[in-house]
């Protein structure tokens, strides 16, 4: 249960970072990137890219490999997956409270109107 847990924790403080949830919304997109390509569209430099994907490593969410010089990286679901399944027990709560809240605004909506 406590390796769960820290592999929960790391989830989320990976996906925490809006730098980081790009290099993963890209690597969605594309599939396996190398580096270099996965670095460019970023305003930053390269080694503070290879810092995230170190976090991105440590968290499962990433997969490296390396062909002579080249490294490529691309997603590795089973972090996201556990994830998703730890959120769902929660959704009935907030499911929940977004069901009074819709009732909510159509009751006031149908307060404003003009009765006929």
């Amino acid at each position: 249960m406590a390796n769960y847990l820290e592999s929960l924790d790391q989830t989320f403080a990976a996906l925490g970072d809006p730098t980081r949830r790009a290099i993963l919304a890209r690597l969605e997109r594309e599939g396996g990137v190398t580096v270099s390509q996965l670095a460019q569209p970023f305003p930053i430099k390269l080694p503070t890219v290879m810092k995230h994907l170190d976090v991105l490593d440590a968290a499962g969410l990433i997969v490296r490999s390396k062909t002579g010089r080249t490294v490529t990286v691309r997603l590795s679901p089973e972090p996201m997956q556990a994830a998703m399944d730890w959120l769902r027990r929660y959704e009935h709560f907030w499911t929940h409270s977004l069901d009074r809240l819709t009732a909510y605004a159509e009751n006031q909506e149908a307060q404003r109107r003009p009765k006929p």
